[in-house]
């Protein structure tokens, strides 16, 4: 089965700039679909952006046009560009992956990494 870990997060200020990364083992990126989903203190795990195996992305509106995510099937990676960050992005990032769905909801996907934290300050 898939593992997947999280790198990149950190302490930025508003209008910086991160990517986040998804390496994942145990199973071969092609055939997965993958999304980076992101949890503030005291909410609800929502998802922020999905590709699925075909490349087809899919962003929560709060974040289009500032996030984008990409994969690397060869390198068995995930990435999340996010520019123009504000602090309603702080939270901890997850990347989720399945091999056959790619639902906005969380409890749709079968394969979690740990989390990467992004803060972003004012």
């Amino acid at each position: 089965q898939a593992q997947l870990v999280e790198s990149g997060g950190g302490s930025v200020q508003a209008g910086a700039s991160l990517r986040l990364t998804c390496s994942v083992s145990g199973d071969t990126l092609k055939g997965l679909h993958m999304g980076w989903f992101r949890q503030a203190s005291g909410k609800e795990r929502e998802a922020v952006a999905r590709i699925s195996r075909g490349g087809i992305a899919y962003y929560d509106y709060s974040v289009k046009g500032r996030l984008t995510i990409s994969r690397d099937n060869a390198e068995n990676k995930l990435y999340l560009q996010m520019n123009s960050l504000k602090p309603e992005d702080t939270a901890m990032y997850y990347c989720a992956a399945d091999r056959t769905v790619y639902s906005p909801r969380s409890d749709a996907w079968d394969f979690w990494g740990q989390g990467t934290q992004v803060t972003v300050s004012s």
